[in-house]
């Protein structure tokens, strides 16, 4: 079943699913960690912290992806990329260091940065190299590794927490994330330099 599905596909997905996992272990208990170790933490500032992120990422990421569309080739996609995955996966080690709301929001909202990059990049790339007739397929893959990642994540994350502390979970988050930024290195020859629509790539 998986034989049919290309490379390009098979990378975005594996490296959606590392980074996702990696935060899926965090945002579940991120804001008991903000009460507990954040002076001054309560349920408002956890609810800003989030909320700071969304409407970061939420404004920003459109007119990146304007930028992106608008550019030939897909090098910048690959660019953005990787540069929002890696910016993002640094923002966990940023946590061991918090002990105020603003650092909080700050990293809040570097890693919505990261993500207004990394997200358009990476739905362009995805969409542009599915294979003929598997865009179902391949689309409900993505998201059926996500819901299991998420999952695993969520009681590995409260597992670790309790049993290690937070310092410990957060660098596993970040590694999490580098291996998904370092697996883009794969497909890089296979993205086209000039133009960003072409024959859909054959099955590897």
């Amino acid at each position: 079943m998986l034989k049919s599905i290309n490379k390009v596909i098979k990378v975005l997905i594996l490296s959606d699913l590392f980074l996702m996992a990696g935060w899926g272990m965090v945002i579940p208990i991120l804001a008991i960690f903000i009460i507990d170790k954040i002076q001054g933490g309560n349920v408002q500032v956890a609810g800003i912290a989030i909320g700071v992120y969304w409407l970061t990422k939420s404004i920003i990421q459109i007119p990146i992806a304007r930028y992106l569309d608008r550019t030939r080739g897909e090098k910048d996609d690959y660019y953005a990329l990787i540069g929002g995955t890696l910016l993002a996966s640094f923002v966990p080690l940023g946590f061991i260091f918090a002990t105020l709301p603003w650092h909080m929001y700050l990293l809040q909202g570097i890693n919505a940065l990261g993500m207004a990059f990394a997200i358009p990049a990476w739905a362009a790339i995805f969409t542009r190299h599915i294979d003929k007739d598997q865009t179902a397929f391949s689309w409900s893959l993505d998201s059926s590794a996500l819901g299991i990642g998420a999952g695993v994540a969520g009681i590995a994350g409260g597992t670790v927490a309790k049993t290690f502390g937070f310092t410990p979970l957060f660098i596993g988050v970040s590694i999490l994330g580098i291996i998904s930024t370092l697996l883009f290195l794969l497909i890089q020859k296979d993205l086209s330099p000039r133009e960003k629509v072409y024959p859909m790539p054959k099955p590897h």
